[in-house]
């Protein structure tokens, strides 16, 4: 697999985000020139963009703007050779309640970079799903062809989008892909997210405040995730395909938390927490992919195994603010 962007003109939206950011680094590393999409904000900040620390500042572009709006979509657009859409309201328990929100901006915008796509023909378009659209395993691994059952307002924006991206495929001949990651954790990543909440409160010495602890789910490291993301725009064969990026391994998110105490070197005690808790009809209780596919077309693999991945976020989140991230924790 080839490992240089050279000569691609990259549009990153949700460029200021947890893995919009990183796959952000990634594509200036490999040479490419980057316009970030980031949501304006009456701070005027960029998000995790304004922290990274880049040899090739000179090669990224920030552009600001609303995914709800077509004419800010059209412009960020033009002139790209290569899109990847990860832009989206992702928190779930936000979706149950202000569901409205997330069909403005998963699904309409989702359609207005469609119809940029369609209006400026770039080389590849990548659109970014989840694995929540699957819904709870029927079975596993899980491949592409899993049926979608959307158990959340915010998953049933996200399969609507994966359906426009294969219409718009079908109908206007658009080069697009989905990319699929299932769990992605990492650095930069959200304390609301469960893997930096787990470790930052063992680092305060817990007790550990969690949802359900028998969901099982199937972690990505960042950096695996970024790559395939990557490869979908890399592959001559992935274009008009769905990919599921996943290591194939479940863990349960109680054995997860205990991994990770053992890890810092404090005792496991775990307290329930409200706010953690999806309506029963609504928790996806199992994920695990099947990347098959993943490997045989675009040959990407993850590389990253799960207590190595857990090492570096712990230590990422050591060298943060820590009263900042507490107090993310209490929100």
């Amino acid at each position: 697999m080839k490992n240089s962007a050279q000569g691609w003109r990259a549009l990153v939206t949700g460029a200021g985000g947890f893995i919009g950011s990183h796959l952000t680094e990634q594509l200036l590393a490999e040479g490419a020139s980057v316009r970030a999409f980031v949501r304006y904000t009456s701070r005027g900040t960029a998000g995790w963009l304004d922290t990274v620390a880049t040899e090739s500042v000179d090669q990224l572009e920030i552009v600001y703007g609303d995914l709800r709006n077509p004419d800010a979509v059209g412009r960020a657009v033009s002139g790209c050779t290569h899109v990847f859409h990860l832009g989206a309201l992702i928190a779930i328990p936000y979706s149950y309640q202000n569901p409205r929100e997330f069909v403005d901006v998963n699904v309409s915008g989702t359609q207005n970079v469609l119809e940029a796509v369609l209006a400026h023909q770039p080389e590849r378009a990548i659109f970014i799903s989840t694995s929540e659209v699957f819904g709870s395993a029927q079975y596993v691994p899980m491949s592409e062809a899993h049926p979608k059952v959307a158990q959340s307002p915010y998953a049933a924006t996200k399969v609507a989008a994966d359906a426009l991206v294969i219409s718009y495929h079908r109908s206007f001949g658009l080069p697009t892909v989905i990319a699929r990651p299932f769990n992605t954790y990492g650095p930069r990543q959200s304390l609301r997210a469960i893997v930096p909440a787990i470790i930052a409160q063992a680092l305060g010495g817990g007790p550990l405040r969690l949802g359900s602890l028998t969901p099982t789910r199937d972690f990505n490291y960042v950096s695996d995730t970024v790559l395939g993301i990557i490869a979908c725009a890399r592959s001559s064969r992935a274009e008009g395909q769905e990919f599921n990026l996943g290591t194939g391994k479940e863990i349960a998110i109680g054995e997860l938390a205990q991994r990770i105490c053992d890890m810092v070197g404090v005792p496991c005690q775990i307290e329930t927490d409200e706010r953690r808790l999806r309506p029963g009809p609504s928790e996806v209780v199992r994920l695990c992919a099947d990347s098959g596919k993943a490997r045989d077309i675009l040959g990407w693999s993850p590389q990253v195994p799960l207590d190595s991945g857990l090492k570096r976020t712990r230590d990422w989140l050591m060298s943060q603010n820590q009263d900042r991230w507490v107090k993310e924790l209490q929100l």
